[in-house]
Protein backbone atom coordinates (compact mmCIF):
# COMPACT_ATOMS: atom_id res chain seq x y z
CA UNK A 1 0.00 0.00 0.00
CA UNK A 2 1.09 3.67 -1.13
CA UNK A 3 2.09 6.22 1.65
CA UNK A 4 -1.10 7.98 2.42
CA UNK A 5 -0.79 12.11 3.07
CA UNK A 6 -3.33 14.58 2.92
CA UNK A 7 -1.82 16.78 0.90
CA UNK A 8 1.02 15.81 -1.69
CA UNK A 9 2.82 19.08 -3.38
CA UNK A 10 4.76 18.88 -6.53
CA UNK A 11 7.35 21.32 -6.93
CA UNK A 12 10.24 22.40 -4.09
CA UNK A 13 10.40 25.93 -5.37
CA UNK A 14 8.84 29.10 -3.72
CA UNK A 15 5.41 28.40 -4.41
CA UNK A 16 6.00 24.73 -3.54
CA UNK A 17 8.12 24.67 -0.26
CA UNK A 18 6.15 27.12 1.08
CA UNK A 19 2.89 25.72 0.43
CA UNK A 20 4.10 22.37 1.87
CA UNK A 21 4.75 24.38 4.99
CA UNK A 22 1.88 26.36 5.90
CA UNK A 23 0.00 22.97 5.48
CA UNK A 24 2.00 21.51 7.73
CA UNK A 25 1.31 24.11 10.04
CA UNK A 26 -2.37 23.88 9.72
CA UNK A 27 -2.14 20.26 10.76
CA UNK A 28 -1.76 18.17 7.52
CA UNK A 29 0.33 15.34 6.99
CA UNK A 30 2.48 16.45 4.21
CA UNK A 31 5.03 15.38 1.35
CA UNK A 32 6.76 17.34 -0.85
CA UNK A 33 8.33 16.05 -4.13
CA UNK A 34 11.38 17.97 -6.02
CA UNK A 35 13.69 16.50 -8.44
CA UNK A 36 16.15 19.49 -8.34
CA UNK A 37 20.01 17.93 -7.72
CA UNK A 38 22.94 20.03 -6.61
CA UNK A 39 26.66 19.52 -7.77
CA UNK A 40 26.54 16.03 -6.00
CA UNK A 41 23.79 14.81 -6.76
CA UNK A 42 21.74 15.64 -3.67
CA UNK A 43 18.64 17.17 -3.24
CA UNK A 44 18.29 20.85 -3.97
CA UNK A 45 15.05 22.71 -3.39
CA UNK A 46 14.13 25.78 -3.92
CA UNK A 47 12.91 25.64 -7.58
CA UNK A 48 14.50 28.20 -10.18
CA UNK A 49 14.40 30.92 -7.92
CA UNK A 50 17.16 29.08 -5.41
CA UNK A 51 19.11 27.36 -8.16
CA UNK A 52 19.26 29.52 -11.08
CA UNK A 53 17.00 32.26 -10.46
CA UNK A 54 16.70 35.08 -7.94
CA UNK A 55 19.41 34.08 -5.31
CA UNK A 56 22.46 33.52 -7.38
CA UNK A 57 21.66 36.55 -9.51
CA UNK A 58 21.10 38.87 -6.62
CA UNK A 59 24.82 37.39 -5.48
CA UNK A 60 25.87 37.76 -8.11
CA UNK A 61 24.97 41.45 -9.05
CA UNK A 62 25.95 42.00 -5.06
CA UNK A 63 29.81 41.09 -6.13
CA UNK A 64 30.37 43.02 -9.24
CA UNK A 65 28.19 46.12 -7.93
CA UNK A 66 31.33 45.88 -5.14
CA UNK A 67 33.88 45.36 -8.16
CA UNK A 68 32.19 48.43 -9.97
CA UNK A 69 32.07 50.61 -6.76
CA UNK A 70 35.74 50.09 -6.20
CA UNK A 71 36.42 50.45 -9.48
CA UNK A 72 34.64 53.74 -10.01
CA UNK A 73 33.57 55.58 -6.71
CA UNK A 74 35.83 54.08 -3.79
CA UNK A 75 37.88 57.17 -4.88
CA UNK A 76 35.47 60.09 -4.52
CA UNK A 77 35.65 58.97 -0.71
CA UNK A 78 39.30 58.84 -0.28
CA UNK A 79 39.37 55.15 -0.13
CA UNK A 80 42.55 54.40 -2.45
CA UNK A 81 43.33 51.20 -4.92
CA UNK A 82 45.43 49.79 -6.95
CA UNK A 83 45.69 46.60 -8.87
CA UNK A 84 42.07 45.70 -8.59
CA UNK A 85 40.95 42.77 -9.78
CA UNK A 86 38.07 40.29 -9.75
CA UNK A 87 38.25 36.55 -9.50
CA UNK A 88 35.18 35.15 -11.46
CA UNK A 89 35.73 31.40 -10.01
CA UNK A 90 35.78 33.09 -6.54
CA UNK A 91 32.63 34.67 -7.15
CA UNK A 92 30.90 31.78 -9.10
CA UNK A 93 32.29 29.90 -5.89
CA UNK A 94 30.60 32.53 -3.38
CA UNK A 95 27.53 32.37 -5.48
CA UNK A 96 26.93 28.65 -5.40
CA UNK A 97 27.64 28.80 -1.25
CA UNK A 98 24.68 31.43 -1.24
CA UNK A 99 22.72 28.89 -2.87
CA UNK A 100 23.39 25.84 -1.23
CA UNK A 101 22.24 27.83 2.30
CA UNK A 102 19.08 28.35 1.15
CA UNK A 103 18.83 24.64 -0.23
CA UNK A 104 19.69 23.74 3.44
CA UNK A 105 17.66 25.90 4.36
CA UNK A 106 14.47 24.72 2.67
CA UNK A 107 15.35 20.99 4.32
CA UNK A 108 16.06 22.23 7.06
CA UNK A 109 12.48 23.89 7.39
CA UNK A 110 10.35 20.90 5.81
CA UNK A 111 12.36 18.87 8.84
CA UNK A 112 11.41 21.45 11.69
CA UNK A 113 7.58 21.18 9.69
CA UNK A 114 7.38 17.50 9.49
CA UNK A 115 7.17 17.69 6.52
CA UNK A 116 8.05 14.68 4.41
CA UNK A 117 10.27 15.14 1.44
CA UNK A 118 11.08 13.04 -1.87
CA UNK A 119 13.71 13.40 -3.77
CA UNK A 120 12.71 13.02 -7.36
CA UNK A 121 10.07 14.02 -10.02
CA UNK A 122 6.73 13.95 -9.32
CA UNK A 123 3.93 12.37 -12.04
CA UNK A 124 0.19 11.73 -12.12
CA UNK A 125 -0.91 8.13 -12.11
CA UNK A 126 -4.55 7.82 -11.45
CA UNK A 127 -7.10 9.36 -9.78
CA UNK A 128 -8.88 6.61 -6.66
CA UNK A 129 -11.03 6.67 -3.72
CA UNK A 130 -8.10 7.63 -1.45
CA UNK A 131 -7.38 10.56 -3.14
CA UNK A 132 -4.63 10.85 -6.41
CA UNK A 133 -1.63 8.04 -7.01
CA UNK A 134 1.64 10.52 -7.57
CA UNK A 135 4.44 8.46 -8.95
CA UNK A 136 8.44 9.61 -7.38
CA UNK A 137 10.75 9.14 -9.69
CA UNK A 138 14.37 9.13 -8.09
CA UNK A 139 16.99 7.41 -7.14
CA UNK A 140 14.26 4.51 -6.09
CA UNK A 141 10.61 4.83 -7.68
CA UNK A 142 7.66 5.10 -5.47
CA UNK A 143 3.45 5.71 -5.68
CA UNK A 144 2.62 7.99 -3.04
CA UNK A 145 -1.41 9.22 -2.39
CA UNK A 146 -2.44 12.68 -1.44
CA UNK A 147 -6.14 13.58 -0.90
CA UNK A 148 -5.02 16.63 -2.37
CA UNK A 149 -2.16 17.82 -4.66
CA UNK A 150 -0.64 21.07 -5.08
CA UNK A 151 1.09 21.28 -8.52
CA UNK A 152 4.16 23.92 -7.92
CA UNK A 153 6.45 22.89 -10.91
CA UNK A 154 7.39 26.54 -12.12
CA UNK A 155 8.66 26.91 -15.47
CA UNK A 156 11.13 27.06 -18.10
CA UNK A 157 13.23 29.64 -20.31
CA UNK A 158 12.25 29.98 -23.93
CA UNK A 159 14.84 29.22 -25.98
CA UNK A 160 14.51 31.19 -29.86
CA UNK A 161 13.74 28.66 -32.64
CA UNK A 162 17.10 27.21 -34.56
CA UNK A 163 18.88 28.29 -31.17
CA UNK A 164 18.92 25.99 -28.48
CA UNK A 165 20.76 26.21 -25.34
CA UNK A 166 23.64 24.85 -25.02
CA UNK A 167 24.78 26.58 -21.99
CA UNK A 168 28.58 27.59 -23.42
CA UNK A 169 27.84 30.21 -26.05
CA UNK A 170 23.96 30.26 -26.32
CA UNK A 171 22.68 30.40 -22.72
CA UNK A 172 19.68 30.81 -20.82
CA UNK A 173 19.72 32.35 -16.99
CA UNK A 174 21.45 28.90 -15.87
CA UNK A 175 24.30 29.17 -17.98
CA UNK A 176 24.82 33.03 -17.57
CA UNK A 177 25.25 32.41 -14.03
CA UNK A 178 27.62 29.79 -14.90
CA UNK A 179 29.80 32.08 -17.20
CA UNK A 180 33.67 30.93 -15.87
CA UNK A 181 35.30 34.24 -17.24
CA UNK A 182 34.36 37.63 -18.27
CA UNK A 183 33.65 37.66 -22.14
CA UNK A 184 35.27 40.26 -24.48
CA UNK A 185 31.45 40.57 -25.92
CA UNK A 186 28.28 39.48 -24.72
CA UNK A 187 25.09 39.80 -26.78
CA UNK A 188 21.39 39.81 -24.54
CA UNK A 189 18.46 39.25 -27.08
CA UNK A 190 15.58 40.53 -24.73
CA UNK A 191 15.87 43.54 -22.29
CA UNK A 192 13.37 41.97 -19.69
CA UNK A 193 14.51 41.37 -16.20
CA UNK A 194 16.60 38.40 -16.71
CA UNK A 195 18.49 40.15 -19.79
CA UNK A 196 18.95 43.74 -18.17
CA UNK A 197 20.57 41.64 -14.28
CA UNK A 198 22.61 39.44 -16.05
CA UNK A 199 24.12 41.82 -18.80
CA UNK A 200 23.98 44.30 -16.05
CA UNK A 201 26.78 42.05 -13.95
CA UNK A 202 29.23 41.52 -16.69
CA UNK A 203 29.15 44.81 -18.24
CA UNK A 204 30.56 45.73 -14.75
CA UNK A 205 33.32 43.14 -14.79
CA UNK A 206 34.60 44.26 -18.05
CA UNK A 207 32.26 42.60 -21.43
CA UNK A 208 31.26 45.59 -23.86
CA UNK A 209 26.99 44.55 -23.84
CA UNK A 210 24.49 44.99 -26.71
CA UNK A 211 20.72 43.96 -25.60
CA UNK A 212 19.16 43.47 -28.71
CA UNK A 213 14.85 43.89 -28.09
CA UNK A 214 12.16 43.11 -30.89
CA UNK A 215 9.86 45.65 -29.03
CA UNK A 216 10.23 49.41 -30.00
CA UNK A 217 9.88 50.76 -26.40
CA UNK A 218 11.80 50.15 -23.26
CA UNK A 219 10.42 48.39 -21.03
CA UNK A 220 7.20 48.69 -22.28
CA UNK A 221 5.54 47.05 -19.26
CA UNK A 222 6.81 49.79 -16.69
CA UNK A 223 5.37 53.40 -16.61
CA UNK A 224 7.32 55.24 -19.31
CA UNK A 225 8.71 58.03 -17.26
CA UNK A 226 10.89 55.56 -15.08
CA UNK A 227 11.86 53.59 -18.19
CA UNK A 228 13.52 56.67 -19.69
CA UNK A 229 15.08 57.43 -16.96
CA UNK A 230 16.68 54.17 -16.38
CA UNK A 231 17.52 53.46 -20.07
CA UNK A 232 19.28 56.91 -19.62
CA UNK A 233 21.30 55.47 -16.92
CA UNK A 234 22.11 51.93 -18.19
CA UNK A 235 22.95 53.72 -22.00
CA UNK A 236 25.22 55.99 -19.66
CA UNK A 237 26.96 53.29 -18.14
CA UNK A 238 27.98 51.12 -21.02
CA UNK A 239 24.83 49.07 -22.08
CA UNK A 240 24.06 49.49 -25.58
CA UNK A 241 20.70 48.87 -26.08
CA UNK A 242 18.91 48.58 -29.72
CA UNK A 243 14.63 48.60 -30.07
CA UNK A 244 12.85 47.49 -31.98
CA UNK A 245 14.94 44.46 -33.74
CA UNK A 246 13.75 41.13 -35.81
CA UNK A 247 16.59 38.17 -34.60
CA UNK A 248 16.80 36.80 -38.29
CA UNK A 249 19.01 33.75 -37.37
CA UNK A 250 21.88 32.98 -34.18
CA UNK A 251 24.89 30.99 -35.38
CA UNK A 252 27.12 29.30 -32.77
CA UNK A 253 30.80 29.02 -33.99
CA UNK A 254 33.83 27.84 -33.05
CA UNK A 255 34.05 30.44 -30.11
CA UNK A 256 31.43 33.17 -31.02
CA UNK A 257 27.69 33.04 -32.02
CA UNK A 258 26.75 35.47 -34.82
CA UNK A 259 23.52 37.13 -34.84
CA UNK A 260 21.87 39.12 -37.84
CA UNK A 261 19.22 41.01 -37.14
CA UNK A 262 17.06 43.47 -38.79
CA UNK A 263 17.31 46.93 -37.21
CA UNK A 264 14.14 49.10 -36.30
CA UNK A 265 15.33 50.89 -39.69
CA UNK A 266 15.06 48.08 -41.62
CA UNK A 267 18.66 47.48 -42.05
CA UNK A 268 20.52 44.32 -42.21
CA UNK A 269 22.56 43.92 -39.21
CA UNK A 270 25.32 41.35 -37.70
CA UNK A 271 26.46 41.51 -34.13
CA UNK A 272 29.53 38.78 -33.57
CA UNK A 273 29.75 37.51 -29.74
CA UNK A 274 31.66 34.98 -27.39
CA UNK A 275 28.73 34.71 -25.59
CA UNK A 276 25.03 35.10 -26.40
CA UNK A 277 22.23 35.47 -24.00
CA UNK A 278 18.66 34.37 -24.22
CA UNK A 279 15.78 35.91 -22.65
CA UNK A 280 12.81 36.14 -23.96
CA UNK A 281 10.84 34.29 -21.86
CA UNK A 282 9.84 31.98 -19.96
CA UNK A 283 7.21 28.83 -20.36
CA UNK A 284 5.11 26.67 -17.49
CA UNK A 285 6.87 23.50 -16.67
CA UNK A 286 4.02 20.62 -17.58
CA UNK A 287 6.17 17.93 -19.25
CA UNK A 288 6.59 14.71 -17.74
CA UNK A 289 3.26 15.52 -15.50
CA UNK A 290 0.88 13.28 -16.87
CA UNK A 291 -1.64 15.41 -16.41
CA UNK A 292 -3.22 13.47 -19.22
CA UNK A 293 -3.57 10.39 -17.38
CA UNK A 294 -6.42 12.04 -14.64
CA UNK A 295 -7.54 14.75 -17.14
CA UNK A 296 -6.12 18.01 -15.83
CA UNK A 297 -6.77 20.64 -18.33
CA UNK A 298 -3.76 22.66 -19.39
CA UNK A 299 -4.41 25.69 -21.90
CA UNK A 300 -2.31 26.29 -25.23
CA UNK A 301 0.33 27.43 -23.61
CA UNK A 302 0.77 24.36 -21.90
CA UNK A 303 0.13 26.02 -18.27
CA UNK A 304 -2.36 24.31 -16.08
CA UNK A 305 -6.01 26.22 -16.19
CA UNK A 306 -7.09 27.73 -12.98
CA UNK A 307 -10.09 29.79 -11.28
CA UNK A 308 -8.98 32.81 -9.12
CA UNK A 309 -8.28 30.84 -6.02
CA UNK A 310 -6.19 28.52 -7.72
CA UNK A 311 -8.80 25.29 -8.46
CA UNK A 312 -8.27 23.49 -11.11
CA UNK A 313 -10.60 21.28 -13.57
CA UNK A 314 -10.08 18.24 -10.80
CA UNK A 315 -11.45 18.47 -7.59
CA UNK A 316 -8.76 18.67 -4.80
CA UNK A 317 -6.25 19.54 -7.30
CA UNK A 318 -4.06 22.81 -7.35
CA UNK A 319 -1.90 24.57 -9.59
CA UNK A 320 0.38 27.60 -7.80
CA UNK A 321 3.46 29.93 -9.46
CA UNK A 322 4.71 29.94 -12.55
CA UNK A 323 2.94 26.97 -13.64
CA UNK A 324 -0.42 28.84 -13.70
CA UNK A 325 -1.79 32.26 -15.36
CA UNK A 326 -0.50 35.73 -13.42
CA UNK A 327 2.72 37.07 -13.15
CA UNK A 328 5.74 34.59 -13.35
CA UNK A 329 7.25 36.03 -9.91
CA UNK A 330 8.68 34.09 -6.78
CA UNK A 331 6.70 36.05 -4.44
CA UNK A 332 3.50 36.19 -6.17
CA UNK A 333 4.01 31.97 -6.06
CA UNK A 334 4.38 32.06 -2.48
CA UNK A 335 1.10 33.92 -1.79
CA UNK A 336 -0.33 31.61 -3.82
CA UNK A 337 0.87 28.73 -2.13
CA UNK A 338 0.22 30.02 1.46
CA UNK A 339 -3.43 31.09 0.24
CA UNK A 340 -4.19 26.94 -1.23
CA UNK A 341 -2.74 25.56 2.20
CA UNK A 342 -5.16 28.11 3.82
CA UNK A 343 -8.32 26.77 1.08
CA UNK A 344 -7.84 23.41 1.62
CA UNK A 345 -7.77 24.32 5.25
CA UNK A 346 -11.35 25.75 4.86
CA UNK A 347 -10.13 29.68 5.31
CA UNK A 348 -10.58 32.04 3.21
CA UNK A 349 -7.46 34.05 1.67
CA UNK A 350 -6.96 36.45 -1.07
CA UNK A 351 -4.12 37.37 -3.61
CA UNK A 352 -4.33 40.60 -5.29
CA UNK A 353 -2.55 40.79 -8.40
CA UNK A 354 -2.58 44.71 -8.58
CA UNK A 355 -0.60 44.61 -5.35
CA UNK A 356 2.29 42.46 -6.43
CA UNK A 357 5.73 44.63 -5.93
CA UNK A 358 7.77 43.91 -9.33
CA UNK A 359 11.33 43.84 -9.03
CA UNK A 360 14.63 44.75 -11.45
CA UNK A 361 17.73 44.38 -9.50
CA UNK A 362 19.75 46.38 -11.84
CA UNK A 363 21.83 49.80 -10.77
CA UNK A 364 20.10 52.21 -10.47
CA UNK A 365 16.76 49.77 -9.10
CA UNK A 366 13.22 49.64 -11.08
CA UNK A 367 10.13 48.66 -8.75
CA UNK A 368 6.67 49.21 -9.03
CA UNK A 369 3.34 48.53 -7.65
CA UNK A 370 -0.29 48.98 -9.00
CA UNK A 371 -0.93 50.78 -12.34
CA UNK A 372 1.09 53.29 -14.58
CA UNK A 373 0.13 56.14 -16.49
CA UNK A 374 -0.33 54.62 -19.75
CA UNK A 375 -2.29 51.95 -18.29
CA UNK A 376 -4.68 54.74 -16.44
CA UNK A 377 -5.04 56.81 -19.85
CA UNK A 378 -6.11 53.66 -21.62
CA UNK A 379 -8.94 53.06 -19.49
CA UNK A 380 -10.03 56.92 -18.96
CA UNK A 381 -9.48 56.92 -15.36
CA UNK A 382 -8.45 60.11 -13.76
CA UNK A 383 -5.82 60.78 -12.03
CA UNK A 384 -3.08 63.16 -10.89
CA UNK A 385 0.88 61.92 -10.39
CA UNK A 386 4.13 63.33 -8.12
CA UNK A 387 7.18 62.65 -8.26
CA UNK A 388 10.50 63.42 -6.44
CA UNK A 389 14.37 62.54 -7.90
CA UNK A 390 16.51 61.50 -5.72
CA UNK A 391 19.26 64.24 -6.34
CA UNK A 392 16.85 66.41 -3.94
CA UNK A 393 17.18 63.34 -1.08
CA UNK A 394 19.84 63.75 1.48
CA UNK A 395 20.67 60.54 2.06
CA UNK A 396 20.99 59.66 -1.56
CA UNK A 397 23.55 62.64 -1.84
CA UNK A 398 25.42 61.04 1.21
CA UNK A 399 25.93 57.34 -0.52
CA UNK A 400 26.94 59.32 -3.75
CA UNK A 401 23.57 57.62 -5.37
CA UNK A 402 21.07 59.90 -6.48
CA UNK A 403 19.87 58.92 -9.76
CA UNK A 404 16.44 58.40 -10.64
CA UNK A 405 12.80 59.15 -9.19
CA UNK A 406 9.78 58.14 -6.89
CA UNK A 407 6.36 59.03 -8.49
CA UNK A 408 3.32 58.22 -7.45
CA UNK A 409 -0.23 58.19 -9.04
CA UNK A 410 -3.65 59.10 -7.50
CA UNK A 411 -6.94 58.97 -8.22
CA UNK A 412 -7.92 62.49 -9.25
CA UNK A 413 -10.89 62.54 -6.89
CA UNK A 414 -11.03 60.11 -4.18
CA UNK A 415 -6.66 60.65 -3.53
CA UNK A 416 -6.97 56.51 -3.60
CA UNK A 417 -2.94 55.43 -4.90
CA UNK A 418 -3.43 53.54 -7.50
CA UNK A 419 0.63 53.00 -8.22
CA UNK A 420 3.67 53.78 -7.15
CA UNK A 421 7.33 53.66 -9.76
CA UNK A 422 10.93 54.12 -8.27
CA UNK A 423 14.16 53.61 -10.12
CA UNK A 424 17.18 54.65 -7.78
CA UNK A 425 18.82 53.31 -4.93
CA UNK A 426 17.09 50.52 -2.56
CA UNK A 427 13.81 51.00 -5.16
CA UNK A 428 13.55 46.86 -4.37
CA UNK A 429 13.07 48.01 -0.18
CA UNK A 430 11.33 51.63 -0.99
CA UNK A 431 8.42 49.85 -2.84
CA UNK A 432 7.11 47.82 0.22
CA UNK A 433 5.36 50.95 1.85
CA UNK A 434 3.65 51.58 -1.39
CA UNK A 435 2.44 47.81 -1.26
CA UNK A 436 1.53 48.42 2.23
CA UNK A 437 -0.09 51.50 1.49
CA UNK A 438 -1.78 50.22 -1.32
CA UNK A 439 -3.84 46.67 0.49
CA UNK A 440 -5.14 49.76 2.91
CA UNK A 441 -6.52 51.80 0.78
CA UNK A 442 -4.43 54.87 1.24
CA UNK A 443 -4.26 57.87 -0.40
CA UNK A 444 -1.53 59.81 -0.78
CA UNK A 445 -2.00 62.41 1.95
CA UNK A 446 -2.01 59.57 3.82
CA UNK A 447 1.27 59.25 3.14
CA UNK A 448 2.27 62.72 2.90
CA UNK A 449 1.09 63.26 6.63
CA UNK A 450 3.36 60.03 7.66
CA UNK A 451 6.83 61.12 9.39
CA UNK A 452 9.51 59.70 7.86
CA UNK A 453 12.71 59.29 9.20
CA UNK A 454 15.24 61.80 8.56
CA UNK A 455 18.01 61.31 6.06
CA UNK A 456 16.68 58.41 4.75
CA UNK A 457 15.70 57.48 0.87
CA UNK A 458 12.24 56.50 2.23
CA UNK A 459 11.92 60.67 2.44
CA UNK A 460 11.63 60.32 -1.41
CA UNK A 461 8.21 58.98 -1.19
CA UNK A 462 6.70 61.12 1.21
CA UNK A 463 8.08 63.61 -0.93
CA UNK A 464 6.46 62.18 -4.12
CA UNK A 465 3.42 62.21 -2.36
CA UNK A 466 3.23 65.89 -1.17
CA UNK A 467 4.29 66.10 -4.97
CA UNK A 468 0.83 64.66 -6.31
CA UNK A 469 -0.86 67.83 -4.51
CA UNK A 470 2.00 70.27 -5.89
CA UNK A 471 3.60 71.07 -2.20
CA UNK A 472 7.14 69.01 -2.39
CA UNK A 473 9.25 70.54 0.91
CA UNK A 474 12.68 70.02 -0.61
CA UNK A 475 12.58 69.98 -4.47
Amino acid sequence: MSKQFDVVVIGAGPGGYVAAIRAAQLGFSVACIDEWKNDKGGPAPGGTCTNVGCIPSKALLQSSEYFEHAEHSFADHGIGLSNLSIDVRKMLGRKDAVVKQNNDGILYLFKKNKVTFFHGRGAFVKAGDAGYDIKVSGAAEEVITGKHIVVATGSNARSLPGAAFDEDKILSNDGALRISEVPETLGVIGSGVIGLEMGSVWRRLGAEVTVLEGLPTFLGAIDQQIAKEAHKAFTKQGLMIELGVKIDKVTSGKSSVTITYTNAKGAACKLEVDKLIVSIGRGPNTVGLNAEAVGLNLDERGAITVDAECRTNLPNVWAVGDVVRGPMLAHKAEEEGVAVAERIAGQHPHVDFNTVPWVIYTSPEIAWVGKNEQQLKAEGREFKAGTFPFLANGRARAMGDTTGMVKMIADAKTDEILGVHIVGPFASELIAEAVVAMEFKASAEDIARICHAHPSLSESTKEAALAVDKRTLNF
